[in-house]
């Protein structure tokens, strides 16, 4: 809670304090900082209390604070047209990590081709040639690694959203239960209480990470923005909104990285807990060849449809068959 609501609010009113206190919106900007023991306690009361206050009133919208980030910018129509723009940003890099060449689709200089033209010529190579061609093949597998890794990390082209960070969300949200047939976004909600103790503290972890470092980021730009009004005509502090806007931005990469973390531990939620999800509901345990079939039909059934699926009670004669998931 500290991390999530007080410090990153405690950011920008600790901003707008010193403002106010240096006469920044009516003038030339004075001394800010308190001369006294008694003001400088009496600071940080009030900058502690603010904080304190304005976290508490924002923090039912934090939810909202995330998705704005994420991208989901079409209800205003000049946003609309700026996620349009930015989409299509995002799809053309996705084709140009797809269109990376396969490790091996050089020209042939390399020595891991696994053909026999291939052998022969690095047989007839020199050292000098070999340690290039060799140094050649493990650049190129590091590029393809980096290019697989920012690929896992994206959703499919169709449903691509304007900004990374709302992609990196948007990946384990339609992959995690997926891989098995389960719909992530209706089963998530259900299979959540299933988890154990230390996945739900790296779960909790990363999800406070993702939301300190989102609230830190509107903090910072909203700092940007009242030192850009405040010290306008004031050439010698123009510093102040240049750095908080890199701390903006140092905290945008922070979110992604947080929400790349916490896509991951969803894909492992699932991995470890799809069957305690189907002992919850009370149903009968699928065995390999049945589980796809079995996880489809509990998502038919959390969308509404009725699927008539048996359930299991755990007595030692289940016959009951007269209800749906």
């Amino acid at each position: 809670m500290v991390a999530v609501s007080f410090v990153p609010h405690a950011v920008f009113v600790a901003c707008l304090w010193t403002l106010i206190a240096a006469g920044s919106f009516s003038g030339r900007t004075g001394q800010p900082l308190p001369r006294t023991p008694a003001g400088v306690v009496g600071s940080v009361l009030g900058i502690s209390v603010c904080a304190a206050v304005l976290g508490l009133l924002l923090h039912p919208f934090q939810v909202r604070a995330v998705r704005l980030l994420e991208g989901y910018w079409d209800r205003w129509t000049p946003t609309a047209r700026l996620s349009e723009v930015l989409v299509e940003f995002q799809r053309r890099r996705r084709e140009r990590l797809d269109r990376l060449p396969a490790i091996g689709d050089g020209d042939g200089d390399g020595d891991g081709d696994g053909d026999g033209d291939g052998e022969e010529n690095a047989a007839n190579r020199t050292l000098p040639e070999q340690v290039r061609g060799l140094k050649r093949n493990a650049d190129q597998a590091r590029v393809h690694a980096l290019a697989a890794r920012r690929l896992a990390a994206l959703p499919p082209g169709d449903v691509l959203l304007p900004t990374a960070l709302g992609n990196a969300l948007r990946a384990g949200e339609l992959s995690a239960g997926e891989r098995y047939g389960l719909t992530t976004l209706s089963s998530w909600p259900r299979i959540y209480p299933q988890m154990s103790k230390p996945l739900s503290e790296a779960l909790g972890s990363a999800r406070t990470m993702l939301d300190a470092s989102v609230n830190l980021c509107h903090s910072f730009a909203g700092c940007v923005l009242l030192l850009a009004f405040a010290l306008h005509d004031e050439p010698r502090t123009w510093w102040a909104p240049l750095l908080c806007s890199a701390g903006a931005v140092l905290a945008y990469k922070g979110a992604v990285t947080a929400a790349q973390t916490y896509a991951g531990l969803m894909w492992v939620v699932y991995d470890l807990h799809r069957f305690d999800l189907v002992t919850a509901l009370h149903l009968p345990l699928p065995d390999r060849d049945s589980e796809w079939e079995v996880f489809q039909s509990i998502s038919a059934g959390m969308a509404g449809q009725d699927v008539g699926l048996p359930y299991d009670h755990g007595r030692s004669d289940p016959d009951e068959t007269d209800g749906a998931a």
